[in-house]
């Protein structure tokens, strides 16, 4: 599955060339903590995540500056859904990041910290989609 995935996503290992230009390290579109499922050994690891210009990227700590080094990154253009997942995988405040290939786990520390993540991430996918235009985009934070 981690291939899949790998194949799915690109390598979630980051390479300077995943970072397609990004300043992650400048102000980003969302950042917190979440918790994340290793890709090859399956335990929760708790992770800094940043969402910039289309990119997911994580980090062992939340202290960024230019010189750091993502643990990995996911382009949000490849993904086709965000949603919650307590169900799934029976933990609270768990959501997944789907593609065609694979599903990625994530559990926030709040509902409020989930809603805003599946919103942040889901505006993302929307406007980074190659087959949307600017004037299909939703604003998902005013339909509350």
């Amino acid at each position: 599955m981690a291939s899949l995935w790998r194949a799915a996503m690109g390598s979630t290992e980051a390479d300077a060339e995943d970072y397609g230009g990004v300043e992650f390290w400048g102000t980003p579109e969302r950042s917190g903590w979440l918790t994340k499922q290793g890709e090859y050994i399956k335990t929760w690891r708790r992770r800094w995540f940043v969402l910039k210009q289309g990119k997911l990227f994580w980090f062992k700590d939340s202290a960024v500056t230019r010189s750091s080094r993502p643990r990995g990154v996911v382009p949000v253009s490849n993904c086709l859904t965000v949603k919650g997942a307590e169900d799934a995988i029976n933990r609270q405040f768990a959501f997944e990041l789907s593609t065609r290939a694979d599903t990625m786990f994530f559990i926030a520390d709040s509902e409020k910290d989930k809603e805003d993540w599946i919103n942040s991430i889901g505006r993302s996918i929307v406007q980074h989609s190659r087959s949307v235009t600017d004037n299909e985009i939703l604003d998902y934070d005013s339909r509350k």
